[in-house]
């Protein structure tokens, strides 16, 4: 589904990615994950094509989208989920949703607005509501499902449990989950809670100072307890 090969990126003359390789198979999680400054969300916008591609390439369901406009990338099938602003806080949650989905292909928006409330149905009750007025981990849920509506191929996730509170980084873990089990689609996890992380992996690359220095299975990882300690600062 999402193949990476070689890649150099950055913004501007700011080099950030190095060399990096990364495959993604369709339904599958993958999880990225790194100390801060890592270039994590530079991963991700090279991918939705924000980031500037010095070198490298970029395939997308078979397709060449390396150095392609978000625009074009987002028709293709991908969804980005940004860490900040990717609500429309003034707007109601259920006005949030129509103007996604406004962008998509569906044909049939209100069927595709009560699936997204099956999966998150607080926002069903909160569908009246100003998205600014949510608390953090439902503005969270309706950025997940301002892409989820879409009906994407791949959905890339920058921090969706960042400064969440227990109970909430618990439920958006398991939608995440959820998400991938009933709807097959394949999911690039950015998150900095490492144990949340691996718990949804099936695949986990760890990335430092822009650069790939794992690539394996969560269980794979947790037996480098050099890695897993400095990088990750898991461990004793």
């Amino acid at each position: 589904m999402l193949q990476i090969e070689n890649l150099n990126s950055g913004y501007g003359k700011l080099h950030v990615l190095y060399d990096i390789s990364l495959k993604c198979e369709e339904g599958e999680i993958i999880s990225v994950i790194g100390p801060n400054g890592a270039g994590k969300t530079t991963l991700l916008n090279s991918i939705f094509g924000i980031a500037d591609i010095y070198s490298g390439s970029i395939i997308i369901d078979g397709k060449d989208t390396t150095r392609l406009p978000p625009h074009i990338i987002s028709r293709m099938g991908v969804a980005y989920v940004l860490q900040m602003l990717n609500v429309f806080a003034q707007l109601t949650v259920e006005e949030n949703l129509r103007i996604s989905a406004s962008y998509s292909k569906i044909k049939d928006v209100n069927k595709a607005m009560e699936e997204i409330y099956g999966i998150f149905p607080i926002l069903k009750e909160r569908k009246k509501q100003l998205a600014g007025t949510l608390s953090g981990g439902e503005r969270q849920m309706l950025a997940i499902s301002i892409g989820l509506i879409r009906n994407p191929k791949i959905l890339l996730l920058d921090e969706p449990t960042a400064g969440l509170m227990p109970l909430y980084v618990k439920m958006i873990a398991n939608k995440i989950r959820e998400i991938r089990d009933k709807r097959g689609i394949s999911i690039i996890l950015v998150e900095q809670n490492v144990q949340k992380a691996l718990e949804l992996a099936d695949k986990a690359y760890v990335l430092v100072s822009g650069q790939i220095i794992f690539e394996g299975s969560p269980s794979e990882l947790k037996e480098k307890h050099e890695i897993m300690k400095l990088y990750l600062g898991v461990g004793e």
